[in-house]
This record gives structure tokens, sequence and C-alpha cells, in this order.
């Protein structure tokens, strides 16, 4: 049977990860030059650790650590990772495993697969750390270890700082990395951009085929399943970006569907709007990708009034968009194109600049217009430098109000939600009393 599937996973060459690290190394010897400090020490990074499922020996699919995945490329857990700022040499320190290991999870390869498979100068066990690092820095009592330690303005979480037995024989330093190696990651590399095309690519045409499937009656995680099953087989994405939000009918209004306690479980009914927001990641590279349509293939007026309104910003923010532009302007004309349409239906009534004013346009778009994408779904560095995040509604929803800078890579979100009650509710806190000049028809 022929597949269904024009696309192929690549290889993604290992060039990758030495276009990373060489980034990293060349922003922080600048940094460390314009301040005055030794071009010494080692950038030093823990990978991610298996986890288990609470008490149970039941370990849960494991996923690389961001940070570490974009420097080496690591699949593995349990790794550390180091680059010495002076020569460049990267290195990579790997568990020392039990014998057993062969029994019940495979061959225990030699040091040398690691240093072949991740194309790194030298790699040596876990426990080696503290004497393999003081040896390549000899001349120094105390090596100096730049650790990752910073705050990810999405999640308000701050990454965590490696550890290990021995770090107190180590000089640490807590600042200076987590903003050098974020705003590399901010910047994407000619491969970076064709793992995330290729993620969109096969994100996409499971998007088409669950569109194909989609019927009156079917479950919402049953399109779900179509799409995760078609990314996996066709792509090899065993990953997903995020937890899939699969929503019709009044779940597509709201933003994070598809939780634990709101499952994807919905009938699809006769004159539904299905809108599936699901992206797959291939090589820890993610994609995001939301499409609305009508269950039955057909829109109603009301709901083709409304596609159309996010048709029309989609289309005039992507008009706008170029080095240089305010990520923040570009979030105002999404709102003013939006509400555009809504006054042109017979929706709302009223100055539209006025609306802009008293921020009306956050009620019907309440998030941020989108995010930067990467090795994260909500890629860091929105925030890392100013200006800062707005306190208006809407404005404050949004993941950064950085300008636009060529090597970037964006998800765009457009959408237009809330009930006619929640609307109106809404309007009256946003905008209390009658004096705004505008108001919801009924």
């Amino acid at each position: 049977m022929a597949s269904p599937s024009s696309l192929s996973p690549p290889q993604v060459p290992k060039e990758l990860y030495d276009i990373n690290r060489e980034k990293l190394l060349k922003s922080l010897r600048q940094h460390l030059t314009e301040t005055s400090r030794p071009l010494h020490g080692f950038v030093f990074l823990q990978g991610g650790e298996e986890k288990s499922r609470y008490c149970t020996d039941h370990i849960e699919l494991f996923r690389q650590e961001s940070y570490f995945a974009y420097l080496f490329g690591v699949t593995e857990p349990g790794f550390y990772g180091a680059i010495d700022v002076a020569t460049g040499n990267s290195i990579l320190f790997v568990p020392r495993l039990p014998a057993d290991y062969a029994v019940w999870l495979g061959e225990i390869k030699p040091l040398s697969y690691f240093q072949e498979k991740y194309r790194v100068s030298m790699v040596y066990y876990t426990d080696e750390i503290v004497g393999v690092l003081h040896k390549l820095r000899k001349e120094v009592c105390q090596p100096l270890l730049f650790l990752l330690h910073g705050l990810n303005t999405d999640s308000n979480n701050f990454s965590k700082p490696a550890e290990f037995e021995g770090i107190e024989k180590f000089e640490t330093d807590l600042t200076t990395l987590h903003p050098i190696l974020t705003e590399c990651r901010v910047l994407k590399s000619d491969l970076e951009l064709a793992v995330i095309q290729f993620a969109c690519d096969i994100s996409s045409e499971a998007h088409v085929e669950v569109m194909r499937k989609t019927q009156v009656g079917m479950k919402e995680y049953q399109l779900e399943s179509i799409f995760l099953h078609h990314t996996y087989m066709y792509g090899g994405c065993r990953h997903c970006s995020y937890t899939c939000i699969c929503a019709t009918g009044e779940n597509s209004a709201v933003l994070h569907y598809g939780h634990a306690a709101a499952p994807n479980d919905r009938t699809l009914e006769d004159g539904d709007v299905a809108l599936f927001d699901m992206g797959a990641e291939y090589n820890f590279y993610g994609s995001d990708i939301t499409c609305s349509f009508p269950v039955n293939g057909k829109f109603t007026s009301d709901q083709s009034l409304i596609y159309n309104a996010v048709l029309d910003a989609h289309n005039a923010v992507i008009s706008a968009m170029r080095p240089g532009v305010s990520w923040l302007d570009m979030h105002k004309l999404a709102e003013k194109i939006i509400l555009d349409s809504l006054k042109k239906g017979c929706i709302i009534v009223g100055n539209v600049d006025d609306m802009m004013t008293e921020r009306l346009g956050a009620v019907f778009m309440p998030h941020g217009l989108g995010h930067l994408l990467g090795i994260d779904t909500h890629d860091p560095g929105g925030y890392l430098k100013g200006p800062n995040r707005s306190k208006e509604p809407g404005l404050r929803s949004l993941r950064t109000a950085r300008g636009l800078e060529e090597g970037m890579c964006w998800f765009l979100v457009f959408t237009l939600h809330c009930s006619e009650k929640s609307i109106q509710n809404l309007i009256l806190s946003i905008c209390p009393g009658t004096d705004a000049g505008f108001y919801l028809r009924s």
C-alpha cells in the first residue's frame, strides 16, 4: 500500500550542534572581553534525568533538557556536558552503567561510540568530572564553571544549574551563561530552521489527514489519535511539542483545552466548528499549528464571518512582518483588523479607534499574538532584554515585546474567543460604564 505521506524523516547533521556551540563560545568570549574578564573556564550543563511515575518503577518516556539538547543533541539521560572556553573543546560525561543494564535495556556502548555519535572532542564517565576538569585546567587551583541559572519568562520557572559530587572544588558563576545562551537560541541557524520546517511539514500533512477523516459522531480523541499516528508513522516523531488540543463546539473557546480535566472526549456534532491545535516534535525541534474548520464541511454565515475576520488578521500581520518591526505593533494590528471585521459584520458597533484605546481587542483575543518557536514550543528569550511586559489587558499576555530579527522563528496565534455572555462580562470589566461609545450586538 502506498504511503499517504509525501515526506520522509531527514537525517539531522551533527554539525547543527557544532554551530550552536560555536555561536555560544563567540558570544561568551565577546562578553568576557567586554567585561575585562579572562577567557577561561568551562560552560557546564547537566542533562535531564529519567523519572519514574510517582513511587512506581514505571519509567516515563525521557525527553532531553532543552538547553542541553541545543548544545549537544544527546538523546540519553544522565549526561553532563562541558565546553572549554579557552580551547573550544567539547566534553561529554556519560553515566557508568551497571552490568545488568545489558540484560534489561541493551548493549552498553563504549565511550568511543558517544564521541563519534555526538562529534565532541572528548568523552569520560560522570564519576570522572572533577579529575578531568582539574587536569584540563591544571594551572588553575579552582577552575571556573559557568552554570546555567536564569528565569524563563514564559513559565516563571528557573533553569536548574548543574549539580555533582565535588562541585565545591570549583569556582562557579550563576549569572553569566543564561542570558547569553538564551539569546543564542533566539536566532536560528539554517540547519535548525530545516529541522523546524520538517516538523511543521509533517504536522501540516497530519492536520490535512485529520480534516479528511473528520465526521459527525466521532470523538475528539479519535482525531487526536489520527494526528499522532501520522506524525509518528511517517515522520518518526515520537514526541509532540505539547498536549494536543482537539476542541469542538464550545470547547473551541478554551485556550488550552485537552488537558487531563478536559481530555479531548466530546462527541462531534453537526454544525460544530473544530479548532485543532497540534504540533509534532522532531529531533528536539517543535512545531505549533492550529486549524479551524466546520465539522460538517460547511460554514454557517456567522461562522464564516468569524473565520474570515481571523484570516484577514493573519494575512495582514504576515504582510507586515519584517526585521525591525515591533511585535507589540503586530499584536495591535491583529486586534484592529479583527475589530474592523466585527464592525463590518455588525457584531460590534462604535468607533474602532476608541475600541483600541479601551483595549476591547483583548476581549476577543485575550492571549498574545504568538511566541518564539524552536526546541521548546514557547522558546525562551521573549523578555530577555527590554522592553518590559505591558500591564494592559491582552498586551500583558504577550510572550515578547521585542523587535523582529532575521533568524527568529515565530508561531502566530489568531483567535476570536468567548461566548456572547462572557464577552459582555469582559467588556464591562475592561470598559465599565456606558461612555466607551461601543457595544455588542444582541
